[in-house]
Parts: structure tokens; sequence; C-alpha cells
């Protein structure tokens, strides 16, 4: 009887068991998407301006942690935006990870092909359907060698202020948030395996009418972290909409849109993400918490709902006038991470990062798609300087249905390990 109650406990203790002894590990991985030949440039709705010249390469770069029981991905790719109807065909690409953990985000460089398939109102558009299948397979090709080259690893977490000429908001100067989120995984044999920043800003230093393809300040930001810390670099914007722009300021009333300055602010942003990690300590085998949502928003803009009606790609529009995406919450260790489908203003930020149950609160912007300026009710058409984002946001509700399912989602679910409030 001994010899079966034994079994009986052993039995019952084993999935308990092979969780505990879950190893923490980590990847990560990159691909090159600069078009060859180079392809005309967008920076928002509207056809996409030709281009000359390049100044450093377009990537996807992705990263993949696995605790043993739950894995997931985050992978960015220089772009104004990487919508859910081609976030999918890369789902279906990648072996090994649920496609609901598979988070897909675009930097928002403004010096990159068109990823929407914009369409004037006479049906012409700017796209490049054979680039964007190549940037999907791209993706997909990432992310999966991100998984399959995982490692034993641990895990620097931190969350601070990045001091510097970095960004402003152009519509109300001190009216964003200087935060910088970065999570650094790092192999057994102490070698950095990726760095991913977590920053509000728009990278459009040169925008789209300069005739250059670039990263834009990106490009220098992985340069730089990748020199001085090795691995992979990865940037995931945050609530940068209306409008968290590059601190390009001369002092003499102009912007200084060079190069020059996408490598000083770029590098200005990679030093201050160092810095702000580095005291952080090794986390070891921090547990991993993924779950998600469909939220619907109506989609009430008329310029947005034109775009989406007769856009190249096939955008899904319910019977409802509806338009549906998905949203995560992620616990990583202390770190909580909330996806935004879209560019939130920074008061929805700021709120979202206080109600989340974490000292450590990430926002990953632009993420699982890019439904264009996000913002609360009373900000929806109030001022003469919110006309131009009110008519890009799906509607005046966008804000409080996101809001409402974010803080539903964090309510229901577990708290960052070591939060308490």
């Amino acid at each position: 009887m001994r010899k079966y109650l034994s079994l009986f406990v052993a039995l019952i203790l084993l999935p308990f068991s092979l969780n505990a002894a879950g190893e923490f590990k980590a990847g990560a991985a990159v691909r090159v998407v600069t078009p060859n030949p180079l392809l005309p440039v967008s920076g928002g709705v509207g056809i996409p301006q030709p281009v000359t010249m390049k100044k450093g390469d377009l990537f996807v770069r992705a990263m993949v942690v696995d605790d043993g029981s739950t894995v997931f991905a985050i992978a960015s790719i220089d772009n104004i935006g990487w919508p859910a109807v081609l976030g999918d065909r890369v789902r279906k690409l990648v072996n090994g990870i649920p496609a609901e953990n598979i988070l897909l985000s675009a930097t928002h460089t403004h010096s990159a092909p068109d990823a929407y398939g914009f369409a004037d109102e006479k049906g012409n558009s700017g796209i490049d359907l054979k680039y964007i299948d190549f940037c999907v397979h791209k993706m997909a090709e990432a992310i999966q060698e991100a998984f399959d080259s995982r490692q034993p690893a641990t895990l620097k977490i931190a969350v601070a202020e990045a001091k510097g000429k970095i960004a402003f908001n152009y519509y109300a100067e001190k009216l964003y948030d200087p935060r910088c989120g970065v999570i650094q995984a790092v192999g057994a044999d102490g070698k950095t395996i990726a760095t991913l920043v977590n920053y509000a800003i728009h990278p459009e230093v040169l925008g789209n009418e300069r005739g250059i393809l670039s990263p834009d300040l990106c490009g220098p930001l992985y340069d730089r972290i990748e020199k001085k810390a090795g691995g992979v670099a990865i940037f995931v914007n945050s609530a940068q909409g209306g409008m968290v722009t590059a601190d390009a300021r001369d002092g003499k009333g102009g912007e200084n849109n060079t190069w020059e300055e996408c490598i000083r602010i770029g590098e200005l942003l990679a030093d201050e993400a160092l810095r702000i990690v580095a005291p952080a300590k090794l986390l070891e085998n921090p547990e991993v918490f993924c779950t998600s949502r469909i939220v619907k928003f109506p989609l009430e803009s008329p310029l947005l709902r034109m775009v989406l009606e007769h856009a190249v790609l096939d955008y899904p529009i319910g019977d409802d006038g509806m338009v549906s995406t998905r949203v995560n919450l992620i616990n990583l260790g202390p770190a909580q991470i909330l996806t935004i489908p879209g560019e939130a203003l920074p008061n929805i930020g700021y709120y979202l990062k206080r109600k989340m149950k974490t000292e450590a609160p990430f926002l990953f912007g632009l993420t699982n798609d890019a439904f264009g300026y996000i913002l609360t009710r009373v900000d929806f058409n109030s001022f003469k300087r919110y006309d131009y984002i009110s008519r890009t946001s799906l509607g005046e509700n966008t804000g409080e249905i996101l809001i409402d399912n974010a803080l539903q989602m964090i309510a229901e679910n577990p708290a960052a390990v070591g939060f308490a409030r």
C-alpha cells in the first residue's frame, strides 16, 4: 500500500516538479529587409515618396523567451506599421510557439516602404507586394531562428528615465514619458543574447520627403548597443502618439533633419538604455506568463474607413462596422508588458503604466496591429492641435475601449513576480 501511495504522490507532484525544473532560455535573431532595388518610402496615409539613397539597412529583429512552460516571441520590423493582416501570415510560418504568443511590432520609422497598402481616391497604391511577401518570410525566419537557438539564460530588467536631448512632444513640449524600459537576456557564458529597448519616440528625423530609405535613429541605436554590449539589439516603441517625436530641434527655430542627427539621438538613447540596465541584478529562471484577448473597435473615422476599404491588403471589417485585434498581457519576472495596437497618446500610456501590477511597466506600442492614433474621448476632436490625430484615429471611443480592456486584463490576471501594492 505504501508503495502505491508513494507512486500516487509522485504522479501528483510530477507536473509541479517538471515546471519547477524548467530552465529559462532565450534566443535572438536578425534579418535584413532592405529592398534591392530601393523602394519609395511611406510616412503615413498617402502615396509613398521616391528615394535615391539609403542610410543604414532595414531589419527584422526577434527575441524569444521560454521558462519551460510558457514561450513568447517579440519581433520588430523597421517600418511605419505592421498590420495584423500581415502579422497573421507571419504566425502561420512559425513552429513551436503558440500564434497568440507571437508579438509583432513596428519601430515606426517614416523612411521605409509602405506595408499598409494605402490607396488614393483613384485606387492607386505604392505598395510592393513582392517586397511585403519577402518581409513576411524574413520575419518568420528571424522568429524561428530565435526559437531554435534558445539557450540557458538569465535576465536583467530595468526601467528609469532616459536623460538628454532625445524626445519631446511637438504639441506640448513636456507632455511625454521619458522612461526607458530595458530587457536584456544574458547567456550562461556571460555574453549578451539580446537587449530590448522600449521607449516612446517617432523615428522621423529624416522623414519620407528627403529621398532617403532608412531605419532612422533606430539604426545607430542597434549599432551602438551591439558594439558595446554584444548580442542582438531590438527597439520596440511605446505610447508615442500625438506627437512624441525625436528632438532634432536645432535651437534656432528649425530642425536638424540629417543622418548625423539620427546617429546622435540613436547613440544617446542606446547609451542611456545600457546605463539604465547596467546595475540591474541577474534574474535566474524568471517566470513567464502570457495571456491575450480579442478587442473590437468601431470604425468611425471616414478617412480610415476609406483607407481600409480601398487598401490593396484585405483588411477584415465586421458586418457590425467593427475591426478586431489582439491585445497581450505578459509577465516576465518582475516586469509586466501590455501591447497597444497603434499609437496611444502619452496620457493613456502614463495611466496604464500606473495601473499595471509591476514596478517595471512596459508598453509595446504599434504591436499586433497599427490602427493609427489612440486618444481618449475627452481629447478627441477637442483641440485644433488634435485635428490630424483625431482624423487618423479609428474613432472617439478607441481610447476608452483599449483602457477598459487593458484594466480588465490587468485585474483578472496575476501580478508580476515580486509586485505588491
